[in-house]
């Protein structure tokens, strides 16, 4: 008797239209999100609303959708309910491609990233918390939580820090300054969490935190650096290491995102024919083992993003009409 193929569920599918629409072309997908006009739910085969992460029914929802469409892997396209995927899948066994939840919860504060990186002898920025000494200047003061490079500051001195670390009215932290190009690293671990890949590349220019133009490089010393994160930090699944080559610290690790990153088309046009992210997710949820194949993929490949919008009708079903937009 020949078992049905497993499904995928995504959860906080938000704008991530090119994602969705990659895995509807190889399984039946499933986008759970609790916010109607989320426009990527519109992409996948079945769109489900679901209470928010927060709330104590989140899990059981999501535990109904994996009994009725037969869910072999959920795959998260936000921070927000990282942390609750790990934990449920520990005690419930939800099919999460997602490191534990005590890494889930390390990795979306910064100043714990840096403490978990130091702790692995991975490279990290100098860092420290407001009030604590400081041995050079600039520092970028950041929020220890949030996304989306939302109210992070450059200070020049130690008043400025002060002054930048009290204005964004949160815990913050204060992190040297990188100088050297800012790049980022798409990396894929199976469910044992060895990594297969880990694809570079750089952020040519970028909109609210999020790459909207770059290029995938051949670079064996981040590709290297990508396998090292992933596996020391027992990431599975998908996960975005960023990282700044600073003339004079060299490599330094400024954040890693252990989900898919916002400019998740590079890996997409990168990637050898079978070897696509999402194939190989698919692949993993039907219990296939893949071998690790890192720095194997289409170096040069250059995107280029761009903006554009569905129509919906009254009762919020999509029209025939798709508009691009500037």
């Amino acid at each position: 008797m020949t078992m049905p193929e497993p499904a995928v569920l995504l959860t906080g599918v938000g704008k991530r239209f090119a994602l969705v629409t990659a895995f509807a072309h190889l399984a039946t997908t499933v986008a759970a999100d609790p916010n109607p006009l989320a426009p990527a739910q519109y992409a996948a085969h079945h769109r489900r609303a679901v209470p928010r992460f927060d709330d104590p029914g989140y899990v059981p929802a999501l535990q109904e959708l994996c009994r009725e469409f037969g869910i072999g892997a959920v795959v998260p396209l936000t921070d927000l309910d990282l942390e609750i995927l790990g934990h449920a899948r520990r005690e419930v066994g939800l099919p999460a491609f997602v490191p534990d939840g005590e890494i889930a919860r390390a990795t979306f504060d910064k100043y714990e990233t840096h403490r978990l990186l130091a702790r692995l002898g991975l490279p990290s920025p100098p860092t420290v918390l407001p009030g604590e000494p400081v041995e050079h200047y600039p520092v970028m003061v950041k929020p220890r939580w949030g996304s989306g490079a939302r109210s992070i500051f450059l200070a020049q001195d130690e008043r400025e820090a002060e002054f930048l670390a009290a204005y964004i009215r949160e815990p913050a932290m204060l992190q040297r300054a990188m100088n050297g190009p800012e790049l980022s690293i798409d990396c894929l671990s199976d469910l044992d969490g060895r990594c297969l890949n880990a694809i570079p590349r750089t952020m040519l220019e970028s909109r609210g935190g999020e790459s909207i133009k770059g290029t995938v490089i051949a670079d064996p010393e981040l590709s290297d650096l990508g396998r090292r994160v992933v596996e020391a930090i027992g990431c599975r699944g998908p996960c975005t290491v960023q990282v700044f080559r600073d003339p004079e610290l060299g490599l330094r690790i400024t954040d890693v995102n252990t989900r898919f990153g916002g400019a998740c088309p590079a890996h997409l046009y990168a990637a050898l024919p079978g070897r696509t992210y999402p194939e190989l997710i698919v692949r993993l949820a039907r219990g296939e083992r893949i071998e690790p194949h890192v720095g194997e993929f289409a170096a040069g490949t250059t995107f280029s993003r761009y903006f554009w919008q569905l129509e919906l009708d009254a009762d919020l079903r999509p029209t025939r009409r798709e508009i691009v937009s500037g």
